[in-house]
Parts: structure tokens; C-alpha cells; sequence
């Protein structure tokens, strides 16, 4: 993949619904869909309507995607889906399991492009600038060209028309009487236009003028008068097809003949003449709205029963003999009222099978009890009507308050429209319903609704509902808004009412589809009127039909959700391209600068992300208008001076931004969309202040429009992507809009006036500005100046703005010659801070000044040289990039190349290296002041804070408070480095060269430069990594090559070499000086056991978990010369024929394990088997730190007391033949302070009936489950939780695996021994290495098999088998019942000696752990049916629990990460021997176990659960999956 392309990755996880998440992509990107950890190893579909190639868009088709598996099928970590990104507009995806429902999904959307002129140069949807024009003022057409120059002059490169199709009476421009027709107002006499000249000059404007056109489409309603509603009324909400209307029609109808008595003034003498005037006749009005409307028309008969007819309906069935069938109901049953479909009055009715239950059950069929039982009916329906009074009652109250209110905002208050008297024009309130009738009375009225001819032209009038849900249709039942008098109605259009789908309202889907396919054909781009109420499905739809026409459609909407995550649902669902966003929506200049913030850009300084990345949500695209056309003038809620400053603010934001014609010419009023019937301005570079039907650049603001479109074009275009706003006073905002590669700036500052000021004291003298950098130019400085004009006139044929206003403006003038601003003291602050003063000496309210600022020449040569140096890395960073002449010689070295030289141990310095590593080598982690130390010293500490801050552009992030304060962090890294000497000095003196830039350069920008070091470099490490490791890892899966890096992360060397010296006589031991003894000194990799409680001084390594982690962190890495070594260092280490358990430098060594020599021995035969050339191993020199088992630690380098290998691992196999039994050196609290006297005795050997392995007491625990006791208050101290002693399960396995690979070996002639010679009651036996193999395996299942059958002659302790079909965890224990307990150690055996178990028997056991002890990311270590079974560890609660305090349930419970590696590689061994089927399902589960297997700690606690107690990384826990992902 070529390193500029964009990809972007999705995380799919389980039961993640994300349809309110909004993703937003763009053409050419590739989307890739991954498993997230919840889903990862399952059998996942995928689904999308993303098209296929070559196939047309259809929502309802979805595609299944295949998986792409990079590294092969065995290991699906890595797969994913992809889709190229090549078609706009919204998709849909959904997945789930197996043959399961879906269990997620979502939406992504893919922006149009937008291509203008004849060179079809895109258009950045950030730089578009739209001016909105209202159709109708545009006169006819062949004038358009004139009045729409306006908006080419001025800089704007997008127009919104409203809709240009036929109006209704009303003239609005959003009530349309035909959908087809173009409005016949635009052809002048004589001529007819058509869509097609409408489509000629769209497309003119789009070549010529670089212009892109969009427009309305309304589908929400149609004008009262369009025809085709009266010839096809099933279009709207009539009382045919909605009879629920039919109480809010009567009301409806009832108040238009109330307030046609008021205004013929029949109320006058009631005190409520025709000319409302005071707050008292509002008090009358309501008096009278009850009295003679609401009471009069006995609304609430519509949810009542009719009470009598109910009653003797309910005689009848009794009469009838019926009783209830069933049982009693429970509870008190109430009965509900069962509206009437057709809502005729008092014709409800009630469920008489329920009023049966509730009051026949017990009555009998004679007269009187039927009559009582009819009298508690009727009772119980008079209490049933009554709620229903209320109910209506309380409707009548919403609507009388809403009535009351309208009529007190439009004809009492002051910012009212003050309507004046009633009329019939005017009436009181605006009618809801259509009345394509002559007048008469009411109660004629009623009668049409009884005549569905007639009926079904009383249709309901659209509006909007303040605070409603958007996703429920006021208009169908169940809702009251109609009746409770709650819409804002617009009385010249109706409702329209598609239904569910096109068959439900056939003619009103076609209409509307062809309407929609006029519209896209002709217009580049659609705005969704009144789109929150528009039903989401049919707006689906119609768009989908609008991208056949046209496939980059560019959408808008305003939405009025109130809610983000709701404006997400429709812009996901529609493939919305941009969010309509007003700057009139703030009520000061601090809500107008945080508007510009949120909507669009990043911080100043951001990080700079990879081409590939996580697909993050974002929020949707905003098209920022000053003032959008149908909301009111600044002129009139602000003040005229502020119409600039706020432009200025809007046209800086990273979006796109706009305006609506007039504002530009300070139009005092707001040009309504359904009064205003004069027209525009045409454009004449001539025109005079005074002339009122042209305009120019002296007209009103729009010089400074003009320049400020511009700039925000070009701020787009140049990649000013970041964004910083600054209030520097309550009115004055400063927006910095930033280029991220050229690093130069645009500071706009803007003094607002929301207050006029001629009224309002501003303040006289404003602080000084600080601007870092230097200043180029000022691009423009601009003030609203008064002007000698007539003062204004509302112009009666054109609209007019106020001619006495104009702006003074100076553009691309030097800093000195600026008249509103003068330079101050240019400092320099530190060696990078170049800082320009800048005093306001003129910056009056209404005034606008743009600074052009780069870095300053010292600034801008060390960004240039230091991208330089990161385009080895990427070379993204070529652009702006300079050579330096005076590059130091290390700078002209690659990293590649430096890093190439560095040994995997100094890898590990490189990338890791805990804290306690840090001390032991004099220094530390880097520790962030007001936070925290890092993970690590080496890189890998920094760029596990990065990767979480970077994704969020967590810039004030401590860590990046840190980089900006200063060096600290920027010299830790390189001298850290250089103090190590070697290879690793010269790379930490390239990270001294190259942070030499970095000082130089604006402390802003030093964290984004800061992490593409870092991250360049360790990448680069990571690759030198995996190229020194075997195939396994450089052609693994991203998953393996994490785990690989536990390899490098635990594998060192430290400042005290932890293994004992090696003899002289092997090759390539590595060496190093000693910094205080001067003299060379071996320094061999050790392995820690974990991080951080394991990983220096004595307590590194440990024999038991180093050799269980050997074979995956170092053999099948390949790193099989430090394996050599670690495996030849412990036998030099062996006493009494064991391995020590604690290593301790070799010379504080504890022998007190009985299987850490197993282990050893393990890995040696895996050495063999996988090394090439492995066998000779056997032949090294093993340098004897104990030459007898009572000798003094001999430390020097000295071939004396050299064995081969060979021998020693022979004297292991004789010493436990022969016995081995011993007290511990120094038995004591001094090695031990919790351990009893009896814990010392240290037995190993081996039965001779069996050839089982034995040894241990009661007092001690010689296995990996070797937690002891501690705790005073539980009295359990110096007792071992899981003594295990006797034959514990896996060293038995082990111990086979041995004899049985020894005996081979010996076979082949690689092994000089085939037997074991020992000496017994004063004779001297000899024993074979077949005839032990033979032993083991015969007496294995026999043994260790409980089979649950009380019969079986093998099962010595049938009463203490609580779990059949397992394998015992120990034989012969000195607790009888701890050889029953279920744990997972018999997988071990299962995984090095499969040969001792029976198929089907393995099978059993493994399908019983699975059932019983698998957690989510560990194992129980032991059954949870348990008595002594304790999940959680907590090492710190002492209390008088003996099984848990302390931390006692170590090993009981707890969920351990190392078993889990066995348990699913026996899983797989034994289930290719099951059959396919089984080895399948097994691949499945084993995929699955190990997918959230990302960072592996030692334990965790019961299901999953994290333990603070638990190592943050273990060695063995990575070593045995990564085994796991080897076998698959």
C-alpha cells in the first residue's frame, strides 16, 4: 500500500449498535472492517448495501463481504473485510454469528465530490461559501444571471435557491402547488421557461462562474390549493383515512366561528372587541373559550361508552347463561375503553369477555343477581367515563393555554408581529384543517363529516411541534397534537401521508420520485426542508432515486433534534453531506468563537496520524451561516456593526460557511419567505449609494464579504486544517486557522458588537495581542464606517438595504502601514518562542483584521530540516522539508541502518526496560510531573501514552504539558540512550541530533514533532525485531508479532548479569567491560518471569518459570543461542540432580522446586527437536557452579569443573532414580520466614512399582502452585495452600517425556546412555530407559483415571470422586482427597506425553476442564464446585478467613493465564485424532480463547476479572499462547 493512501479500520464488536454513531469517509478511501475482541475467533458474516462492482444502489440489497486473511487461514486474528470507497452516500452494514441474527451494525457515510468549471476542479466541502436566494425575488428568468452576479462578486462559490416550482396562494416559498410545473412567475410575457433553461443555466454557473447550485425539495407538504390533493385526497390526513382528526376538526372549526363573531364584533359587549389590547380581554378570551367553545361541543363524548347500550349488551350475555371460561384472573382487572375506529360518539364499547370475568364469575342466572351484576358494570363504566371527561378536560387545558398564548404573542407583545384586530383573514387562531366549502353553520359543518365524499377533503394543515420527538408523526393516532392545539401551523399546506411504503400511497410516492428526479437532474445538491419532521424512510427514498440521477448529490439540512446522537440517526440514514449550524444561535461572541471550534477542525499543533487508522466517530459537517433565510436580521436583534466581525468569525471556521442574500447589504428586516414579493438588486459596478435596485462592492459590507470568502477558500484549499480561538475580551475573538505541513497561520481578529454602539459603552482600550511568529502581512483590515447617504426607505420594488453604511477596508498591506493595529516589541522567548506584540489602537466594535503569519526564519529552516529527517519514515513529510548543509554526520546515517546493529538484548533496552531494570542500571522511568512515571524507560513507554493520546488530539494531556515546558523529556530519551554505550550510543546520539531541532522550533509544535520521532523510530525498531526472528514471527499475524515483542520485553541483560558465568570453552558468549571492575565480564539475555515484580536482582529468574517459557519467548523466536546459554547456565546451576527453583545469581540459588529440572529437561529435548543442529548441544561444556552437592559456589570463569551436557542431564535422571533427599542450606526465617521446620525437608524420587516421579510433604510445595501461608489471624502460616506433594500429574508427563525422548536418543546413537545405574540395599542396579518408559506408561491411567465407576479395581478412594471422567491431579498425596480435585495441570501431561492418554478418555477430561474451569482469558485453578474454591486474590486482606487471607486461594481459584496455552494445544492434538468435526470446532474455540489475549498478565481473578495483585506481564503466560498460535 503506497504510504499516501487513506484507510480507515472498523472494530466490529459484539452487540455494538452504532446507528446514532456517525462515521464519515471520503471517496478513494479503503474501509476495512476487523474483529473486535468480543467477536474475534468466531465464525462472523458481514453485510452491506454498498454496491458491488458494476451494481446499481439499492438499500434493501445487502452483499455478504468475504474475509481477506493476510497470513493464511490458521490464524484469523488479522482478517478483515474491505470495501473501496468509490460511490457517495449512505451505506448501512450489520453482522452477526454462525447462522445467528444480527448482533450489530451501522452506518458510514462517503462524501460527494464536488467538481466546478470546465476543468472540473473539485470543490473542498470545506471551502464551499453559499448565499441562499429566495426564488420568487429573483424575477423572471432571463434577468437571473443579473441579480445572482451579486454572489459571484462577492466571492461565493455555492447558491441555495428555494424551491423555483409553482407556489401556492399563500406566495410562500416552501408552499408549492405543483411539483412538476416551474413557477410561471419566472417566464415574463410571451415566453415559457422550462427546467431544461433552468438546467442550462445551473450548468452555466457551474462552468463559467465556478458556481455549484442547490435547492429545496419539500416533502413534507403541498399548498392547500394544488390540484392534484383535490383529485387525489389519500395524499393527506383526511377524516376518511384518519378518523381519529375527527374531534380536533370539530374544535378546529368551532374556533374559526368563534372568532368569527369576534371579529364581527358579537363579543364586544362581553368585553372582547376585535382589537385585542390588553392582558385583561386575553383573561375574557379564555373565560369565553370555555364557556361558549370548548364546554359547548362535548368533546370528551368521543372517548366515552355509551353506558346503557354497554349495560344491557352485558344483560344479554348474561342472560345468555355465559360464564368466564379459565381459571380466576390474578391481581384487580381493569377495564379499558376500546376506542371506536371510526370515532363516532359515546360509540366506544369495553372487552365484555373481561367485564364476564370481573363481575359474572359468582352470579347466578336469576333476575336479581343479574341485575346486580349490571348494576356494578354500569358503576364501574360511569367511574370509566369520568376518567375519560378528564382526560379530555386536560386536553381542553393545553389547548385553551396554547390558544391564549399564540393570541397574546401576535397581537399584545412588543416583539410580537402585532397583528391587529380579528379578521376573517386574520383570524384568532390559524386553522388546522382545509375547508373547501361555502360558510355554514356548525352544525351543517358536523354533517360533512358524516359523508366520506366530503369528508375526505377536510385534511389536516402541516407545522412543526415545539420539543416533539422527529421520529413520531404528529398527524397519525395516538397522537393529540391537533386536538391539544400544540402545532405551530402553517394554514397554507397540507400534511402529506405516505403510509409505511409505496403501495400504501402509490400516487404520492410517484409524484413526489418524479419531483425529486427533476430537482436532482438540474441541481447539484438538495436541502431537506422542515427535514426533522420529515418521515426518515421517505426522505430514504427520495434521496436514493436523487443519487440514481445524480451520484454525488451534495445533502444539507438544519435539524432541530436537540440532540446530537438523533441528528446522527438522520444523517446516517439520508447520507446528509452537511448540517445546517447559525451563528445567530449564540447569544455572545464566546458562543459565537465555541461554534467555530466545534465544528470543524483540529487543535493547533495536532498529532499527525497514519494513513491507516482506527475510523473514529466524528460529528457531522457543518455548513456555519451567518443567518440563515428564514430566521430574523442581525440588524434587527444585534446591531448593524456586527454584521461584519461575525461574518468574519463564520467565514474562519473549518466548514463550510455561507450566508442569505441581504444580509451582505444590511437589510434592516428580515426578507420573509412568505411576504416578501419585491426582488433583488441586480450587480452594476455604477450603482450610487442611492441607487435602490443595484449594488457593488460599496454596498453594505460586501467588500469585506468578498475578502473574507476568499480567505476562507483559500484557508480550505491550502490545507489550513487546524484551528485555535482565543476571546480576548467579552467582544473580541481571535481565530487561528493553521497549515499543519507549511506551518503558517491566518489570525483573524474580530471585534463584535452585538449591542449598538451608539447605545452601548464599549470599552476604549483592549490588551495587546501576542501572535508567535512573524508576521507577513496583514491580508485584510476592515471597519463599518457611516457614509453621507439618504437615510433609508423600504423600497416598495426591490429590497433595499441601509445605504449609510459601508466598509473600510485595506487589503495585503504591511503591518506598519495598518491603521487599526501598530506593531509592538517583537521578543523571543526562550530559543524557539518568537513572539510578535501587536497593539489594537483601532479595532473599533465592527471591525475585522487578518494577520498572515509563518515561523520565524530560524523556526521555519528547523522545521523544514527536521521533516527532512522524518520522511524516512514517512514521506508525507517531504512536502515542506529543506537540506541542511550543516547536517551532523550522524543525521546522514538512516535510523534503519543504526538500529540494524542492535543485538535483540539491546533491542530490549531500545523499546523496554521496567522501572526497577532502570534503577538497577543507576537511572529510572521518565515520571511526568502532576501524573505519572512511564511503563518503561525505553521507547515502548512513550508510545504507550501516545497511541492513547494521540487518536483524541489530547493536547493538554500532561504528557504534552510536559514536551511544551521544556528538554526534560527530549534529553531523557537520548542520554539514556548514549550512557549505554555500544551501538546503542549512536542511536541515542541520532535522537540527540534530531531533537536538536526540535528545540529550535515553537514549543506548540513540539509534541506532534515529539511523537513522529518517537513513533517513526520504534517502529523501525520493531521491524529490526521481528527481521532477527524466525518465520514463524516475520510472517505471523499482527497478534503474533505483539506476543513476539513479550520475547524482547522479557529477555535481557540488566547492569548485574543474572546467570552465572558460562565455561570459556563455549562460542559466542557475548561480553561486555564492567564499568567499576574495568574488566570483561560475560553478559548473557536471562529471562525475567514478569514485569515488574520479577525483572532484576535475584528475584529475575526462576528455573520453573524460565524453562516453561523458554520453548515460545526464545526457541520459536529463534533466538537459539541465548536459549543455549540459559539452558546450559541453569545445569551449571544443578545440586542434588535439581534445578533451582529461585536462580539467584546461581550463588543464592533455593533447590526446594521438584519440577523445575523437568522443565529443563523439556526444554532441551524442544532445543533439539527445533534448532537446526540442535543434538549438539548435548556435546557443550557445562561449567559446575556446585562441583558437589556440598561445595561452595564456584563463580570464577574456569574450565575445571566442565561436564557435557550430557552428563549432567544423566546425573538428573540417576540422582531421582536413586532418591534424592536433603534439608535446605540455612533452613530458617532466614531464607524463609513463613515456612515450618518440616518445610526444609526436600525429598524427589521415584516409585519403583510405578515410575511415577514422587516427593514433597505436607509442609511444603515443590510445584508451580506454590503458594505458603502467611497469616497469624487465619492461623494459616507456614502451611502450603497445594502441597501437591506425592506424583503430581504434570511431572509425571514431564518425567515420561524425558525417559521416553532419552530413550530415542539413545536409540539413534545421540544419547551414550540407554540406563541409569544405581545402587540399592548395597547392590548396584541398572535400569533402562525403555524399561521405565514402559512402566509410566502402563501404570499412567490406570492410576490417574477416575472413571466414576465404584467397580473399578484401579480407584483406591471411590467415596472421594466428586468429578468423573477427569484425570487426578496427584497420586498418592498426603491428603487423599487433593488427588480428586479437579485443576488443569493434567493437560500438561496431555500436551508432552499425549501417548499416556486413551482418545476418547482425553477427550472426556478436556470437555469437563472446558465446562468447568475455562474463564474468559485464564483458567481456574480449581473447580468451582470446590469447597475451598475462592475466585478472587488479594494478597493484602488479612482477616481470620483460613482460605483466603493473605492471599491463601493463590492457586484456588483464581484464573491463570500460562495453563490455558496446554489446555488448548492438547485440545487440538487430541482432536485431529477425534476427527475433522471435533478438530474444527476446536480450531473455533481455540481462535476464540485467545482472541482478547493482547496484554498478558500473570492471573486474573474469577471470570476475567482484573487483579491489582496479578503481574502486569508474565513471561510464561506469552510464552505458551504463542505455542498455541505455532501448533495451529
Amino acid at each position: 500500500m503506497l504510504r499516501n493512501s487513506q484507510t480507515r479500520v472498523l472494530l466490529l464488536n459484539d452487540m455494538e449498535r452504532l446507528e446514532r454513531t456517525l462515521f464519515r469517509l471520503e471517496q478513494g478511501f479503503e474501509l476495512q472492517f476487523r474483529l473486535g475482541p468480543t467477536l474475534q475467533g468466531k465464525s462472523v458474516y458481514l453485510h452491506t448495501n454498498y454496491p458491488a462492482p458494476r451494481k446499481k444502489f439499492d438499500s434493501s440489497v445487502f452483499q455478504q463481504l468475504e474475509w481477506v486473511f493476510p497470513n493464511g487461514s490458521y490464524d484469523d486474528s488479522d482478517k478483515y473485510c474491505k470495501l473501496d470507497l468509490e460511490i457517495a452516500g449512505s451505506y448501512q452494514y450489520y453482522f452477526g454469528c454462525g447462522n445467528g441474527e444480527r448482533t450489530g451494525g451501522g452506518y458510514i457515510i462517503v462524501d460527494p465530490v464536488l467538481r466546478v468549471g470546465h476543468e472540473r476542479k473539485v470543490l473542498p466541502l470545506d471551502s464551499i461559501t453559499v448565499q441562499t436566494y429566495l426564488a420568487k425575488c429573483l424575477g423572471p428568468l432571463d434577468e437571473w444571471q443579473d441579480r445572482l452576479k451579486v454572489a459571484k462578486e462577492t466571492g461565493y462559490n455555492m447558491i441555495h435557491f428555494t424551491p423555483l416550482q409553482k407556489l401556492g396562494i399563500s406566495k410562500s416559498c416552501y408552499s408549492i402547488a405543483d411539483q412538476m410545473e416551474l413557477n410561471p412567475d419566472f417566464s415574463p410575457h410571451g415566453k415559457k421557461y422550462t427546467w431544461m433553461d433552468v438546467g442550462n443555466l445551473t450548468e452555466k454557473l457551474k462552468k463559467d462562474w465556478n458556481m455549484i447550485c442547490i435547492t429545496d425539495v419539500v416533502y413534507n407538504h403541498t399548498a392547500v390549493n394544488s390540484k392534484w390533493i383535490r383529485l387525489h385526497p389519500e395524499c393527506g390526513y383526511n377524516l376518511v383515512n384518519s378518523p381519529h382528526l375527527k374531534p380536533a376538526w370539530i374544535l378546529d372549526r368551532a374556533l374559526w366561528h368563534f372568532s368569527c363573531a369576534v371579529a364581527d364584533g358579537k363579543y364586544s359587549d362581553s368585553s372582547l372587541p376585535p382589537l385585542i389590547e390588553s392582558e385583561k380581554q386575553i383573561k375574557i378570551l379564555q373565560g369565553l373559550l370555555w364557556k361558549d367553545v370548548f364546554t359547548q361541543l362535548k368533546l370528551w363524548e368521543f372517548l366515552q361508552v355509551n353506558v346503557e347500550k354497554a349495560v344491557e349488551q352485558f344483560r344479554k350475555v348474561l342472560q345468555a347463561g355465559n360464564k368466564p371460561l379459565g381459571p380466576e384472573l390474578e391481581g384487580k382487572p381493569k377495564l379499558k375503553v376500546i376506542q371506536d375506529s371510526q370515532y363516532r360518539r359515546l360509540n366506544n364499547t369495553v372487552d365484555m369477555h373481561l367485564a364476564l370475568e370481573m363481575f359474572g364469575r359468582h352470579t347466578s342466572n336469576g333476575p336479581k343477581s343479574i341485575q346486580e351484576c349490571c348494576d356494578f358494570f354500569k358503576k364501574s363504566l360511569e367511574e370509566l367515563n369520568v376518567e375519560c371527561f378528564k382526560e379530555m378536560h386536560s386536553h381542553h387545558e393545553k389547548a385553551i393555554e396554547g390558544i391564549v398564548g399564540t393570541v397574546a404573542y401576535e397581537r399584545l407583545a412588543s416583539h410580537g408581529p402585532q397583528l391587529g384586530p380579528v379578521t376573517r383573514t386574520s383570524p384568532l387562531v390559524t386553522r388546522y384543517f382545509t375547508f373547501p366549502f361555502e360558510d355554514m353553520t356548525l352544525e351543517l359543518e358536523n354533517q360533512l363529516m358524516l359523508d366520506p365524499n366530503d369528508a375526505c377533503h377536510l385534511l389536516a394543515h402541516n407545522g412543526w411541534v415545539m420539543g416533539d420527538d422527529p421520529l413520531r408523526n404528529f398527524a397519525e393516532a395516538g397522537s393529540n397534537v391537533y386536538l391539544r392545539r400544540e402545532l405551530i401551523c402553517w394554514g397554507d399546506s397540507v400534511k402529506l401521508r405516505y403510509g409505511e411504503k409505496p403501495e400504501d400511497c402509490p400516487y404520492l410516492w410517484a409524484h413526489m420520485k418524479k419531483y425529486t428526479e427533476i430537482t436532482a437532474k438540474h441541481f447539484s445538491g438538495l436541502r431537506l426542508d422542515n427535514c426533522h419532521s420529515t418521515p426518515l424512510h421517505v426522505a430514504e427514498a427520495m434521496l436514493a432515486a436523487a443519487r440514481v440521477v445524480r451520484p454525488n448529490l451534495y445533502v444539507i439540512a438544519e435539524l432541530f433534534t436537540g440532540s446530537e446522537e438523533l441528528d446522527n440517526l438522520f444523517v446516517n440514514r439520508l447520507g446528509i453531506t452537511s448540517l445546517i449550524r447559525e451563528a445567530m444561535s449564540a447569544g455572545d461572541s464566546r458562543e459565537e468563537g465555541r461554534l467555530v471550534y466545534r465544528f470543524g477542525g483540529e487543535p493547533v499543533g495536532s498529532f499527525i496520524q497514519p494513513n491507516l487508522r482506527p475510523l473514529s466517530p466524528s460529528i457531522a459537517h457543518a455548513m456555519f451561516l451567518d443567518v440563515t433565510h428564514d430566521n430574523q436580521c442581525p440588524v434587527q436583534v444585534r446591531s448593524v456593526f456586527d454584521a461584519l466581525p461575525s461574518s468574519a468569525i463564520v467565514s474562519m471556521a473549518c466548514c463550510a460557511s455561507g450566508s442569505t442574500r441581504g444580509y451582505d447589504e444590511l437589510v434592516p428586516h428580515q426578507i420573509s419567505v412568505v411576504k416578501e414579493e419585491r426582488l433583488y438588486p441586480k450587480w452594476s459596478p455604477e450603482a450610487l449609494p442611492s441607487s435602490v435596485g443595484e449594488v457593488n462592492l460599496q454596498t453594505g459590507i460586501m467588500a469585506g464579504k468578498l475578502a473574507l470568502n476568499k480567505l476562507h477558500q483559500e484557508l480550505a484549499e491550502k490545507g489550513f486544517t487546524q484551528v485555535f480561538v482565543d476571546q480576548l475580551d467579552e467582544d473580541t475573538v481571535a481565530v487561528t486557522r493553521h497549515c499543519p505541513t507549511t506551518h503558517q497561520s491566518v489570525v483573524t481578529v474580530a471585534r463584535t458588537a452585538f449591542k449598538n454602539p451608539e447605545t452601548h459603552k464599549y470599552k476604549e482600550h483592549l490588551p495587546p495581542m501576542y501572535i508567535p511568529g512573524k508576521i507577513e502581512e496583514v491580508i485584510l483590515e476592515a471597519r463599518l464606517i457611516e457614509r453621507a447617504a439618504e437615510s433609508y426607505v423600504k423600497d416598495e420594488k426591490f429590497i433595499n438595504g441601509l445605504p449609510s453604511y459601508t466598509v473600510e477596508m485595506h487589503e495585503h498591506i504591511e503591518l506598519k502601514d495598518s491603521v487599526i493595529v501598530k506593531q509592538g516589541n517583537t521578543t523571543t522567548k526562550g530559543r524557539s518562542e518568537f513572539v510578535e506584540e501587536i497593539l489594537f489602537e483601532k479595532l473599533t466594535p465592527g471591525s475585522v483584521i487578518a494577520f498572515r503569519v509563518s515561523l520565524d526564519p530560524n523556526s521555519q529552516e528547523m522545521v523544514g530540516f527536521l521533516r527532512a529527517q522524518l520522511s524516512q519514515f514517512n514521506r508525507l513529510y517531504k512536502s515542506g522539508s529543506l537540506a541542511d548543509s550543516n547536517v551532523p554526520g550522524i543525521l546522514k546515517i538512516a535510523l534503519e541502518f543504526l538500529i540494524s546493529k542492535l543485538t535483540l538484548a539491546e533491542l530490549n533496552v531500545l523499546l523496554f526496560c521496567c522501572d526497577a531494570e532502570e534503577q538497577e542500571d543507576g537511572g529510572g522511568c521518565y515520571n511526568v510531573p502532576s501524573w505519572m512515571p512511564l511503563k518503561y524507560g525505553g521507547l515502548q513507554g512513550f508510545v504507550s501514552v501516545l497511541s492513547e493520546i494521540r487518536p483524541k488530539n489530547d493536547l493538554g494531556h500532561p504528557f504534552c504539558e510536559n514536551l511544551r515546558q521544556g528538554d526534560w523529556m527530549i534529553d531523557f530519551v537520548s542520554t539514556r540512550l548514549i550512557k549505554k554505550g555500544g551501538a546503542l550510543r549512536e542511536v541515542g546520539k541520532w535522537f540527540s541530533a534530531v531533537f536538536e531541532y526540535i528545540k529550535h522550533i515553537p514549543r506548540y509544535l513540539v509534541p506532534c514533532y515529539f511523537d513522529a520521532i518517537i513513533v517513526g523510530a520504534y517502529a523501525t525498531a520493531v521491524d529490526a525485531v521481528f527481521n532477527q526472528m524466525s518465520s514463524f514471527i516475520k510472517d505471523g499475524s499482527t497478534m503474533v508479532k505483539q506476543l513476539a515483542l513479550g520475547s524482547v520485553q522479557m529477555c535481557g541483560v540488566g547492569g548485574v548479569p543474572a546467570l552465572p558465568p558460562l565455561s570459556p570453552e563455549l562460542e559466542d558468549i557475548p561480553v561486555r567491560m564492567n564499568p567499576v571492575t574495568k574488566q570483561k565480564e560475560q553478559c548473557c539475555v536471562s529471562l525475567a518471569a514478569g514485569l515488574p515484580h520479577f525483572s532484576t536482582g535475584i528475584f529475575r529468574c526462576w528455573g520453573r518459570d524460565t524453562f516453561i517459557a523458554l520453548r515460545g519467548l526464545m526457541l520459536l523466536t529463534g533466538r537459539y543461542l541465548e536459549a543455549r546459554n540459559i539452558i546450559l547456565a541453569f545445569a551449571g546451576t544443578m545440586r542434588h540432580g535439581l534445578i533451582p527453583n529461585l536462580l539467584g545469581r546461581g550463588v543464592s540459588a533455593r533447590y526446594n522446586c521438584r519440577d523445575a529440572v523437568w522443565w529443563w529437561l523439556q526444554c532441551i529435548q524442544d532445543y533439539c527437536s527445533i534448532v537446526p543442529n540442535g543434538i549438539d548441544i548435548l556435546m557443550c561444556p557445562v561449567s559446575r557452579v556446585y562441583p558437589t552437592d556440598d561445595s561452595e559456589p564456584q563463580t570464577q570463569e574456569t574450565v575445571l569443573n566442565d561436564q557435557p551436557l550430557f552428563v549432567v542431564i544423566q546425573e538428573a535422571m540417576q540422582r531421582h532414580l536413586q532418591g534424592i533427599e536433603f534439608r535446605e542450606r540455612n533452613a530458617g526465617p532466614q531464607i524463609d520466614c513463613n515456612m515450618r521446620d518440616e518445610g526444609f525437608n526436600v525429598e524427589a524420587k521415584v516409585n519403583p512399582d510405578t515410575g511415577f516421579v514422587y516427593g514433597g510433604n505436607g509442609f511444603n510445595c515443590g510445584t508451580w502452585m506454590d503458594k505458603m501461608g502467611d497469616s497469624d489471624k487465619a492461623h494459616n502460616r507456614g502451611v502450603p495452600a497445594t502441597p501437591r506433594d506425592g506424583s503430581a500429574v504434570e511431572i509425571v508427563g514431564l518425567s515420561k517425556s524425558a525417559v521416553r525422548w532419552l530413550m530415542m536418543m539413545n536409540e539413534r546413537g545421540d544419547f551414550p546412555y540407554s540406563s541409569v545405574t544405581i545402587h540399592r540395599d548395597g547392590k548396584e542396579l541398572s535400569v533402562s530407559y525403555q524399561q521405565w518408559n514402559q512402566q509410566i506408561q502402563e501404570n499412567f491411567e490406570k492410576v490417574f483415571y477416575v472413571s466414576g465407576d465404584p467397580a473399578d479395581p484401579n480407584e483406591q478412594h471411590p467415596e472421594l470422586v466428586h468429578k468423573k471422567c477427569i484425570y487426578k491431579d496427584s497420586f498418592g498425596a498426603s491428603s487423599a482427597w487433593c488427588d480428586y480435585q479437579l485443576r488443569p495441570n493434567f493437560t500438561i501431561a496431555m500436551v508432552v506425553a499425549p501417548e499416556l492418554f486413551s482418545v476418547q478418555r482425553a477427550w472426556n477430561a478436556l470437555e469437563v476442564v472446558e465446562k468447568k474451569l475455562l474463564g474468559p482469558l485464564g483458567i481456574k485453578t480449581l473447580d468451582p464446585d470446590d469447597l475451598v474454591y475462592c475466585g478472587v486474590y488479594d494478597n493484602s486482606l488479612d482477616n481470620e478467613n483460613y482460605n483466603c487471607a493473605k492471599g491463601f486461594n493463590y492457586h484456588q481459584g483464581p484464573e491463570w493465564l500460562w495453563p490455558v496455552g496446554f489446555f488448548l494445544r492438547a485440545k487440538l492434538y487430541f482432536a485431529k485424532r477425534m476427527g475433522q468435526e471435533e478438530y474444527n470446532q476446536t480450531v473455533f474455540l481455540v481462535k476464540n480463547v485467545l482472541s482478547p489475549w493482547k496484554g498478558l498478565p500473570e492471573l486474573t481473578n474469577e471470570n476475567g476479572n482484573y487483579c491489582p495483585f496479578s503481574c502486569e506481564t508474565q513471561a510464561w503466560s506469552i510464552a505458551t499462547v504463542l505455542e498455541t498460535l505455532y501448533d495451529l
